[in-house]
């Protein structure tokens, strides 16, 4: 016999069922989108998916955030609240703002790697700059364009010179790192695998077989981890070296 009691027939012991569902708000719906988006893809979100993970129609969604593309830009500046940019200050060497600059940069590619997703919509999030998380980590990197000596035009143009060389880089690290989930391969794996391949391929191209032979057994992730400290430091050469012109 089942001994399940039946549940008392009143108003007020529905209520208190619903409550113990936590309300929506627009930071639960955004934290969880984010959740969903990095276990799943930009692919799979949708205001419907999104309600089906928070327990609520599609509907009740639209009360806190008008559309998808709101949605989007929300999530954008919730991921950009996990940088760290340091404070100007900093070391008091001439060059010390090119420490600063290359965390702040490591940290932007960090945390699109951490969130793949955010390298396929950087181009289409409309009025996302204004997100406060955007806006003060944008305010604080500016900073230290400024005290690099920078004057306030150039330092402008300093800081998007520095992010557009980060964004190019990981954009195409973060889809190729994206592939590589979902073909249940681990880097080392893939490498491995195409190995052969790759070499029958320069067998008559002296230079690229050169570099093959040279990278051959190396870690991956930590090539793509020079690769990238490299372009980065080679942009701050050039912006080093407009500081200096500037100063004769």
């Amino acid at each position: 016999m089942p001994t399940d009691k039946p549940a008392v027939p009143s108003v007020w012991a529905r209520q208190r069922h619903k409550r113990e569902q936590p309300p929506l708000s627009q930071d639960r719906i955004v934290a969880e989108a984010v959740r969903l988006l990095d276990e799943e893809g930009i692919e799979a979100l949708s205001m419907r998916s999104l309600g089906n993970r928070l327990g609520a129609g599609a509907t009740s969604l639209y009360r806190h955030v008008a559309n998808k593309d709101e949605l989007i830009e929300l999530v954008v500046d919730e991921v950009y609240g996990e940088l760290e940019v340091p404070e100007p200050g900093g070391s008091e060497a001439p060059d010390g703002w090119r420490e600063s600059v290359a965390a702040s940069a490591g940290g932007l590619r960090a945390m699109i790697l951490r969130h793949p997703w955010v390298a396929s919509v950087l181009g289409q999030v409309g009025l996302a700059r204004l997100g406060p998380n955007l806006t003060r980590q944008s305010e604080r990197m500016l900073a230290l364009f400024h005290r690099a000596g920078f004057p306030s035009d150039e330092a402008d143009r300093a800081m998007n010179t520095v992010i557009a060389y980060v964004v190019g880089m990981t954009v195409s690290e973060a889809a190729y790192l994206s592939m590589l989930a979902r073909s249940g391969q681990s880097e080392q794996e893939l490498m491995e695998g195409l190995r052969r391949v790759a070499e029958e391929t320069v067998r008559d191209l002296p230079l690229l077989r050169e570099g093959y032979e040279r990278r051959g057994g190396e870690d991956p992730s930590r090539l793509r981890d020079e690769s990238f400290a490299y372009g980065l430091e080679r942009f701050l050469d050039g912006l080093q070296a407009r500081l200096e012109s500037l100063g004769s």
